[in-house]
């Protein structure tokens, strides 16, 4: 028998060429399958942007619900203390007027809701004041459709339906420039 020389062993090296390109595809397969969550916030249409000075003299204060947020996340609404949970009923109070009062909204269509913020508010009263707001309105809606149609106001409601609600009771949610930390 043949004695065997070293050079004649098999070599136990593994041939590591291919596998650069192999973690490459890799990667890219896990980046392009990969979905990122993206929070959206809030979507709010904004009106187009205008050089001119509004004209505030055709502005009835009587029409203005005014909502003020501190620092301390405190309520003012139209010059009075107020808590978040009482704010959706007298908003619907407000922009309906049902009694005819003289310090309330005239009517649907010139009731203008006014939300400013304080830079130390915290996020999440300002969401709290905003969704209860954007409540009173989706509210009214609903209960308007219901007594013009008999159905719920929703997403599958005709367009058509829609826009007679929203042009009867319009959504006009005014937000002003925040002041600064404790200003107000």
């Amino acid at each position: 028998m043949a004695k065997k020389s070293s050079r004649d062993r098999v070599n136990n090296e593994v041939n590591a060429g291919s596998m650069a390109d192999i973690a490459f595809l890799l990667l890219i397969f896990f980046l392009v399958t990969t979905t990122i969550d993206v929070d959206k916030g809030i979507t709010v249409k904004l009106p187009p942007w205008s050089e001119d000075e509004p004209d505030i003299t055709k502005l009835n204060k009587r029409n203005v619900y005014s909502v003020l947020v501190n620092a301390q996340n405190q309520l003012l609404v139209r010059g009075d203390l107020a808590n978040v949970d009482e704010l959706r009923e007298n908003a619907k109070e407000f922009i309906m007027n049902p009694q005819k009062k003289e310090d309330l909204a005239e009517k649907p269509t010139k009731a203008i809701i006014s939300l400013k913020n304080d830079r130390g508010t915290n996020y999440k009263t300002y969401l709290e004041v905003y969704n209860e707001l954007k409540a009173a309105y989706n509210e009214l809606w609903d209960a308007e459709c219901q007594r013009l149609y008999g159905v719920p106001y929703s997403e599958d409601l005709p367009i058509a339906y829609r826009k007679e609600i929203k042009k009867k009771i319009p959504f006009v949610l005014s937000e002003a420039e925040p002041t600064n930390f404790g200003e107000e």
